[in-house]
C-alpha cells in the first residue's frame, strides 16, 4: 500500500493564505500566493493566483530605480547582513570600550585565562621591584631574565650560560619545536646585548 505524501510541494498555494481572491485587476481566481509589495515592504504582500504570481514574479527586479553606486551599496552590506560593520582594531565613536569584567561569563570559561593574565602582572611587578631592589642596570634585566642570571654576573657566567642554553635549544637538536627556536632566537638575542655591555665596560676601564 502507497502512502500519500503529506509534504509541502513547491507549487501547492500556502497554507497560510487569506481566503480572498486574487489581488490582480479582473481576476476571480482565489488567491494562495503571497508576492512582496516592493523593495521597502518585502513583509507586506500581494497575493496571486498561481498564473499571476508568476508574471509577477517575472517582471521583480528588487534594485529597479536604484543608481549602480547605490546597488553597489546594497550589496556590500548584504555581506554583513545589513548590519553596521568597522575594520578591526577600530570601532565607533560611541562604541564603549570592551571590558573582559563585563561578560557575562556563568561557568567561568573565561576565569583561567583572566587569572593567568592577572598571574603573569603580578609576576613582571615583582621581578621589576626585585631589579630594582638588586641595582640592575635597566637594559640587562630582560636579557638576565631570558638566560635565568642574577646580578651581579661577570661575562665569563653570562658565556657559560649562553653555551648551556644554546646546546640545549639549538634547532638541530629539536628538529620542529618551534617553541625551542623561539626559545634559541631569545637566548641569542639576550647574550648579544649583554656582550655589548661588557664589552662597553672593558673599554671604559681600560
Amino acid at each position: 500500500m502507497q502512502r500519500k505524501s503529506t509534504r509541502h510541494r513547491a507549487f501547492d498555494p500556502d497554507p497560510d493564505a487569506p481566503e480572498q481572491v486574487c489581488d490582480h485587476p479582473g481576476c476571480n481566481e482565489l488567491a494562495g500566493y503571497r508576492a512582496p509589495r516592493g523593495r521597502d515592504a518585502l513583509r507586506s504582500y500581494f497575493w496571486f493566483c498561481l498564473e499571476h504570481v508568476r508574471e509577477y514574479n517575472s517582471r521583480w527586479d528588487f534594485y529597479r530605480g536604484m543608481t549602480p553606486g547605490q546597488i553597489e551599496a546594497h550589496l556590500r552590506a548584504d555581506v554583513s547582513w545589513q548590519r553596521p560593520s568597522w575594520k578591526v582594531g577600530t570601532g565607533t565613536a560611541n562604541k564603549a570600550e570592551f571590558n573582559e569584567d563585563d561578560v557575562i561569563d556563568p561557568l567561568d570559561i573565561l576565569g583561567a585565562t583572566r587569572h593567568s593574565r592577572a598571574e603573569r602582572a603580578k609576576d613582571a611587578a615583582r621581578q621589576r621591584a626585585s631589579a630594582q631592589a638588586a641595582g640592575i642596570p635597566e637594559p640587562l634585566r630582560q636579557p638576565l631574565a631570558t638566560l635565568d642570571l642574577t646580578w651581579p654576573v661577570s661575562f665569563d657566567d653570562v658565556k657559560s650560560r649562553y653555551r648551556a642554553l644554546a646546546r640545549q635549544h639549538h634547532p638541530d637538536a629539536n628538529i620542529g619545536d618551534a617553541t625551542s627556536e623561539e626559545r634559541f632566537k631569545a637566548i641569542g638575542s639576550a647574550y648579544a646585548t649583554l656582550k655589548v655591555h661588557f664589552t662597553r665596560q672593558d673599554d671604559f676601564v681600560s
